[in-house]
């Protein structure tokens, strides 16, 4: 039998989901570099990578842990 999915895999998942769909949405309305235009290009990108890996982390380690029990 599987274990159940601990709340930090579902809460890391979810906010990574999250923060990636509003990042397309935001490239979708804005669809140009005014978003982030007041940083410089070269900074754009890591920016855009590391902010759902930030939620993400975050997310994970604010959720509570799910205790096991040992079988």
């Amino acid at each position: 039998m599987a274990a159940p999915t601990e709340a930090k895999v579902k809460a890391a998942s979810t906010a990574s989901f999250l923060a990636g769909l509003a990042i397309a949405v935001l490239n979708a309305v804005v669809a140009d570099s005014s978003l982030l235009g007041p940083l410089p290009v070269w900074l754009q990108a890591p920016v855009l990578a590391l902010v759902p890996a930030g939620l993400t982390w975050l997310a994970g380690y604010q959720a509570r842990h799910t205790p096991r029990s040992i079988v």
